[in-house]
């Protein structure tokens, strides 16, 4: 008989998804969603633990060994990215530790995230595990933690489920998804976690970056309203659309935080946090009533972004928007589905958030379907003359579950998931295997060249650094200066041509 009835793992694999920005630079965050589950499973009765192998610093045969040791009845990859729709980088590293965990047991294996999501029998049929789950999570858990903790149930009753029968792979029907986040997800379990582990982003913590360690990260909602096409949010909950937890519940979990763990800094992943101004405006008064003086950051579109929410979200604690920025180019963003805004309107939605003491990270795609060199030096001019206080820079990626998937699949783009390609690593925006998506007009090279390039002419200049050490102080600058000396290696660096070399079989 198991000594645990459920073990819920985070993989590791920052060195490879983050080379050697994953030593300091990045971010590490605490689990969301293993943490939601953890924490309704318990509340179902079953037995929990959480092994977060990426805080730890495991490798992928201590993980397993940890998690064999553990025998629980059954075992739950949680795959998701630090970015909720970017979990397909994080595939490699659960599937080697998923290999090294089945030479050392027989027990269930499971496994769930976006990527799962959005490819289960492909992910069945490549991955050492007996189980995929095919949507959020909680439905599917339930039913077969009965089946193998209380033998209650079969397994082809079991909602929203990718498993084997014989030498066939079978799904069964959708499960539902949770109608009542403040009931089934109702917090996430910190105390099966070392809080002390976890660190904010540099750029996050520029005021403080003593105690970066001070950090954590919880949603306020699930889901997107939007369909953007290079985006795949939405591939776990069937679709778009938003569910919100109520202001009294994420309050809760972030008293929890601060009174038990020391939290300071927050990070809010809702891909849509400032859609519903009602939900935004009820919990900023919540914080304000707490004055916690909490450091925040969030996500934010910029037509999205109400004027009269601003000051609130500045007293709140919200000292950071990430603003979906994407493309300079107004035809290269229509293409994509991205907001019918103009370059003017950024600008503006900048200047204000900005006139309210919130500082602004600017979120840019190059090589998205319609740009050419001359577009994606567009959307780096753009970023210069915005000259917010960080910027992140990306190539475009056709996620699985994504229709930018769908259809460079259709045109016969090459991806790193090709025969002779990287893998799912490929997806990763700083993996030395970087693969992005070509254009009409572009190469993958020329599109990844673009990006590391525009990285450097960015954060390289004194404009920026200026403004940096005014705001934040000379440590932040330095900081910025620091980052710079660290390079990024490239497989196209010391192999031109590989990505354009890598042949596709017929369709």
């Amino acid at each position: 008989m198991a000594g645990l009835d459920l073990l819920l793992i985070n993989p590791p694999g920052k060195m490879e998804i983050y080379q050697n920005l994953g030593k300091g630079l990045a971010a590490v965050e605490p689990p969301v969603w293993a943490g939601l589950l953890a924490e309704h499973a318990r509340l179902k009765g079953y037995s929990v633990s959480l092994l977060d192998a990426e805080a730890e610093g495991l490798t992928h045969e201590q993980t397993a060994a940890r998690a064999a040791d553990l025998d629980a009845a059954l075992t739950l990859f949680v795959v998701y990215g630090q970015q909720p729709s970017a979990s397909t980088q994080c595939m490699p590293g659960a599937r080697k530790s998923a290999t090294a965990l089945r030479a050392l047991t027989d027990r269930p294996v499971a496994m769930m995230g976006t990527h799962c999501a959005a490819l289960p029998e492909r992910t069945l049929r490549e991955e050492p595990v007996d189980f995929v789950f095919t949507g959020e999570g909680p439905a599917t858990l339930d039913a077969l933690l009965a089946c193998f903790v209380h033998g209650q149930g079969a397994l082809g009753s079991v909602p929203g489920l990718c498993r084997w029968d014989g030498d066939r792979v079978v799904a069964s029907a959708p499960s539902p998804n949770a109608a009542d986040l403040d009931a089934d997800l109702p917090r996430q379990a910190l105390d099966l976690l070392d809080m002390t582990k976890y660190r904010a982003h540099n750029w996050h913590a520029f005021n403080d970056l003593a105690h970066r360690d001070n950090y954590a990260s919880l949603q306020t909602s699930l889901g997107c309203s939007f369909k953007c096409s290079f985006c795949c949010i939405n591939a776990p909950f069937g679709g778009p659309g938003m569910r919100y937890w109520s202001v009294d519940t994420v309050m809760a979990q972030i008293d929890e935080m601060v009174t038990r763990y020391g939290v300071r800094h927050i990070k809010i992943p809702d891909e849509m946090f400032v859609l519903n101004r009602r939900h935004v405006s009820d919990l900023c008064d919540a914080l304000i009533d707490r004055d916690y003086g909490l450091n925040f950051w969030a996500y934010a579109r910029i037509d999205t972004l109400h004027p009269e929410l601003l000051g609130k979200l500045k007293k709140a604690g919200f000292n950071w928007l990430c603003l979906g920025i994407e493309s300079g180019s107004k035809h290269v963003r229509d293409g994509v589905t991205k907001g019918r805004f103009g370059n003017v309107d950024i600008a503006e939605a900048v200047s204000r958030t900005r006139d309210q003491g919130i500082s602004v990270l600017g979120n840019y795609i190059f090589g998205l379907p319609d740009d050419t060199m001359d577009s994606m030096r567009e959307t780096l001019d753009l970023a210069l003359d915005l000259n917010t206080e960080w910027a992140n820079f990306y190539c475009a990626m056709a996620y699985p579950g994504s229709a930018l998937h769908a259809q460079a699949k259709a045109a016969g783009l090459p991806l790193p998931d090709d025969p002779g390609g990287p893998g799912w690593i490929g997806y990763s925006q700083h993996a030395y295997e970087c693969m992005p998506l070509p254009t009409e007009a572009l190469s993958a090279e020329q599109v990844l060249s673009f990006r590391d390039q525009a990285f450097i002419d960015y954060f390289d200049r004194p404009d920026y650094q200026r403004m940096v050490g005014d705001m934040f102080g000379s440590e932040a600058a330095e900081n910025v200066r620091d980052m710079l000396k660290m390079t990024l290696p490239r497989r196209h660096h010391t192999e031109p041509g590989w990505m354009t070399r890598l042949v596709k079989e017929p369709v």
